[in-house]
């Protein structure tokens, strides 16, 4: 027997473009259902929010988010959570770095650290904080 541990972002309206973003960034494929289809809401400020969103890449990559409707309580936090994605290739996860960075803050630049060969800290532009590194030797 087997997991996948999977991260699953809340927003609030963003949900579409932070996983079409995800989806130009790492590839795979997009699979997005409204609140309409969902849970059939007929509110036209929510229907078209994502209910459920996920993309999925070759490569492994898995993330799932949705849109928190207005009737429940949403607050992102300062920093709530990071997402860590971790490879052994460098020139993999510098294209993912420099995917992620665009209209993001760079909170620490991916440059070598006591622990790995690459490792760097961002906030994309939905505001969501990645980690990135490199888990072996390879600082190609």
């Amino acid at each position: 027997m087997s997991i996948q541990t999977v991260a699953h972002i809340n927003f609030r309206g963003e949900a579409r473009p932070a996983l079409s973003f995800y989806q130009s960034v790492f590839g795979g494929d997009l699979v997005l259902l409204t609140h309409a289809q969902i849970y059939g809401t007929t509110d036209p400020a929510e229907a078209d929010r994502v209910g459920w969103g996920r993309v999925v890449s070759k490569d492994g990559f898995v993330i799932m988010a949705y849109d928190v409707p207005t009737s429940r309580a949403y607050d992102p936090g300062q920093s709530p959570f990071f997402i860590s994605i971790s490879g052994n290739a460098s020139d993999e996860i510098i294209t993912y770095w420099d995917r992620l960075k665009l209209d993001g803050e760079i909170l620490q630049d991916l440059a070598p650290a006591g622990w790995s060969p690459l490792y760097g800290m961002l906030k994309d532009r939905f505001g969501i904080t990645w980690v990135l590194d490199v888990q072996n030797g390879d600082a190609r």
